[in-house]
């Protein structure tokens, strides 16, 4: 809008341009334009009406938010992953004790084995938690497919 008055009164009062960007440096040949014309003057590169604007703002709002969902997404899936990369080691560490008959076990080895235990179901507990909150972020944001929900 700025422009396009600036134009006007330049045109109008034949003053130099303002500085702005560079239409200063801009010839701009508006003899054989129209009134319509002149209103899509911009300083975009190609020349584009207000609607078409619109058009594209809402199509990279609309990317935007598929880019969003599946940004979660993948956030849920690397915590899924590790999470079952940690509850896997815990368990070799604990099938490792396990093997171990228990008469030959010490007593900082039956220790060990409680902790690991406590650990792996707090680990599980967690991910049961991390899947119920993907499952509710998938529902809660629209455009989904079934067939994406983590697992």
């Amino acid at each position: 809008m700025e422009l396009k008055q600036s134009l006007s009164t330049h045109l109008e009062a034949e003053e130099p341009l303002r500085r702005y960007g560079a239409v200063e440096e801009t010839a701009w040949k508006t003899e054989g334009l129209g009134r319509n014309q002149l209103d899509i003057i911009s300083m975009a590169e190609t020349t584009m009406m207000p609607e078409e604007i619109e058009l594209e703002m809402a199509k990279i709002q609309r990317l935007r938010e598929v880019l969003v969902r599946r940004e979660s997404e993948l956030r849920f899936m690397m915590d899924d992953i590790q999470l079952c990369k940690d509850i896997m080691d815990l368990k070799q560490e604990l099938q490792n004790l396990v093997a171990i008959p228990e008469k030959e076990k010490t007593k900082l080895q039956k220790q060990r084995e409680d902790e690991l235990i406590q650990k792996i179901h707090k680990l599980v507990q967690k991910r049961d938690f991390l899947v119920d909150d993907a499952e509710v972020e998938r529902l809660r944001l629209p455009g989904r497919e079934e067939s994406r929900a983590p697992t």
